[in-house]
């Protein structure tokens, strides 16, 4: 019999769908923005516009040296204070040629967690320039951090205007340079929003991801897993519910393996917060006592006028937490109200309160409760914003000058 194969046409081989553009990806993205996403992002770009502005003209009017006639550098502004520790971790390490806390004039890098640092090593291999790689990511952290937190407020404010006026109150807040600078506040809150929004819709293993992530930047994703964990207990209702359980427990393993790496470079497991201790006056000091301290560097002539306007803001930041925390607790809104009192006691228990303005960034709670009261009561926006214009300049100015401690 013949071979009538030869005669049989073969069947086209199916070939794999082209990769899709990259322009296709981000229309996809764009897509899935509402209208209300896009404003809020719009309102976002204009307000990082204005601070280079500030920037700009910051490093003309402010020079370091009176009688320059040459501007700082254009990245200038932003290469101050911790933005320089996590510079030199992503650049160096953390234990570079054996030096550590055994060597004279040691800079307690290890204080700073390793998720910022990392990250700005991986974006400089495509930003040479590594102030530029910081504040990219910041840039790009703080449009996804302000972007959950207005879908955070539309949830729980019905209002249409919600998300946009949360937005606004958050990007115009007095500490709000610094999630364009090259700090972490951006980066932990692009991680601990979308935590948090995802443990609100009960998608436990993408919160406890998330969360797992603001762990690796930040201490503060600790008291974000317990809010987490809490949220958790408070919504069971079967036992297909408490099968999820473990994810909880994911965000205590970066903090554990980065003590892990402290432990085997220096034998200590907190060496992170004995650095702290060292660099920062984090010893363990009473609630009261710290107030005390923080009270007499204030108002009573201890330091200079700089530092003493810095430890009047910090008094001003402790009272609004403690007025936050017992709205909350008032409310019921136990898992917000766990997350903010661990911070207020993680900072408020050292020698003197060190960074509680700038933790006022990371409570969303705040500022989803101001735009509440400016929704109902419109003279608070105006109110606020009175308060909050001269204070936001003049924290970005003593930021962007070098002149932020002291």
């Amino acid at each position: 019999m013949a071979d009538l194969s030869m005669l049989v046409r073969p069947e086209p081989r199916a070939e794999a769908p082209p990769p899709e553009p990259r322009t296709g990806r981000l229309r996809r993205v764009a897509a899935r923005l509402t209208p209300a996403d896009r404003s809020v992002l719009w309102l976002y770009l204009l307000t990082r516009i204005s601070l280079w502005i500030t920037a700009h003209l910051a490093r003309w009017l402010f020079p370091a040296h009176s009688g320059t006639r040459e501007a700082a550098p254009v990245l200038a502004p932003f290469q101050h204070w911790d933005a320089n520790h996590y510079l030199h971790i992503a650049r160096d390490g953390y234990f570079p040629a054996g030096t550590g806390p055994w060597t004279s004039g040691w800079d307690n890098r290890e204080a700073f967690f390793p998720g910022y640092p990392f990250l700005l090593r991986a974006v400089h291999t495509v930003v040479p320039d590594w102030t530029a790689a910081g504040l990219l990511i910041s840039f790009v952290a703080g449009a996804v951090a302000v972007l959950a937190l207005a879908r955070i407020a539309r949830v729980y404010l019905p209002e249409d205007a919600a998300g946009r006026r949360t937005a606004a109150l958050f990007l115009l807040s007095p500490c709000a340079v610094f999630l364009a600078a090259g700090y972490t506040e951006a980066l932990f809150l692009a991680f601990a929003l979308p935590a948090w929004l995802a443990a609100m819709r009960h998608r436990w293993a993408l919160a406890a991801v998330l969360t797992a992530l603001a762990t690796t930047v930040r201490v503060s994703g600790l008291f974000l897993a317990a809010a987490v964990a809490l949220l958790f207990v408070l919504s069971a209702r079967s036992g297909r519910h408490w099968r999820a359980a473990g994810w909880t427990l994911l965000p205590a393993l970066p903090p554990a393996a980065y003590s892990w790496y402290l432990h085997a470079r220096t034998g200590d497991w907190m060496a992170w917060k004995h650095a702290q201790e060292r660099g920062w006056y984090r010893t363990f000091h009473t609630p009261w006592e710290a107030w005390t301290n923080t009270w007499r560097g204030a108002f009573e002539g201890t330091q200079s006028t700089g530092y003493a306007a810095m430890f009047q803001a910090e008094l001003a930041a402790m009272l609004v937490g403690l007025a936050l925390v017992a709205i909350l607790l008032r409310r019921r809104r136990w898992p917000e109200a766990v997350y903010v009192a661990l911070s207020l006691w993680a900072l408020g228990t050292s020698y003197w309160y060190t960074s509680v303005p700038r933790a006022t960034l990371l409570w969303w709670p705040l500022w989803i409760g101001l735009a509440a009261v400016s929704l109902r009561r419109p003279w608070f926006t105006t109110a606020y914003l009175c308060v909050a214009a001269p204070v936001t300049t003049i924290v970005a100015l003593t930021f962007l000058t070098g002149r932020w401690a002291g």
